[in-house]
């Protein structure tokens, strides 16, 4: 995932929808059941009626920007690890 951003916010140029649209998430090998509550779940499809833009998508995308937006979550999960390891 080669992902450009061009302020410090880490927020692209682009409208919101251009860079959902653009995330693929079809070169990914793992797949993962997500529960949502009725509203969330609703308003994605609502979403996807309106733009056409597939649910997984929605949430592989939000799920990656919460990751880059978040690095500590990586060294949270590496220091568990490390401990499970000692």
């Amino acid at each position: 995932m080669n992902w450009k951003f061009s302020n410090k916010t880490g927020l692209s140029e682009k409208p919101l929808m251009e860079q959902i649209r653009g995330f693929d998430e079809h070169s990914q090998k793992s797949m993962v059941h997500v529960r949502l509550d009725r509203k969330t779940a609703n308003l994605l499809k609502q979403l996807k009626m309106a733009t056409g833009v597939e649910i997984q998508q929605v949430i592989a995308f939000s799920v990656s920007e919460l990751i880059r937006q978040h690095p500590e979550l990586k060294t949270i999960i590496k220091d568990f690890l490390t401990k499970l390891n000692e």
